[in-house]
């Protein structure tokens, strides 16, 4: 799967969703010069809070990606940690079992990093958030930074499933990743894809201003599916 931001395909979908036949009827809707469209495909880079305010009841995943369906259908979360629009980053290829699910948000500042997370359930728990129908989580947390952007913003909350073995990573997925590098940990949310390197994974953000980066194998040391994920400016 391809996870590199194509503008020119963005621009189809806005006039297919709008019914426009030119660029020039999208830079109009858009309120931009012609040449601007032009050169956000040349450049393939484009404004995205623009375009999403002028596109409100698009589905932003189908907009950016194509997958899914034009028409945004909400879902709404209600808890003391947490208050809007969820929306669905993955969605496992096995059916589930629907019904209503508790998933425990936890304070990965506080615990440090992510493997004590998963070593110790009990401990670090914020509280716990209730959303129908979704697939089952160990867990959820917030991020930082803006590489994810504009799928993610700092500050969102995650919903995760733990992976155990990297043989089980699906490539082109969302993941969480704690790594160690020279000592240092880190912890990011990417999505992951085969590295020309041997032994080593490539993480790819959505921002096009972060440049993918190679990372080996073994400094992983922890690893969780994205699931779902809570928008910050819905929270109360």
């Amino acid at each position: 799967m391809d996870n590199v931001i194509n503008v020119a395909a963005i621009v189809g979908r806005i006039k297919e969703v709008k019914g426009f036949k030119s660029d020039r009827q999208v830079a109009d809707f858009l309120g931009v010069s012609k040449g601007t469209v032009s050169n956000w495909m040349t450049r393939n880079s484009i404004d995205f809070p623009l375009v999403i305010n002028k596109l409100p009841e698009v589905d932003l995943n189908w907009l950016l990606t194509g997958r899914g369906t034009p028409i945004h259908r909400p879902n709404h979360v209600s808890s003391e940690l947490a208050e809007g629009e969820m929306q669905i980053i993955h969605r496992p290829r096995a059916i589930e079992a629907l019904k209503d699910r508790s998933v425990p948000l936890y304070d990965v500042t506080a615990a440090a990093n992510l493997r004590t997370i998963f070593d110790n359930k009990h401990q670090f728990v914020l509280g716990r958030i209730v959303i129908p129908n979704i697939p089952t989580c160990d867990g959820a947390v917030y991020v930082s930074g803006d590489s994810m952007y504009p799928l993610l913003k700092s500050g969102d909350i995650v919903g995760y499933k733990e992976i155990h073995s990297l043989d089980s990573i699906i490539y082109g997925e969302m993941y969480l990743v704690a790594f160690d590098l020279d000592g240092d940990e880190y912890l990011t949310v990417k999505y992951i894809n085969r590295s020309d390197r041997e032994d080593c994974i490539k993480l790819v953000s959505y921002n096009q201003y972060h440049s993918p980066q190679d990372i080996p194998v073994k400094s992983v040391t922890a690893l969780a599916i994205v699931k779902f994920s809570i928008r910050r400016n819905m929270m109360l």
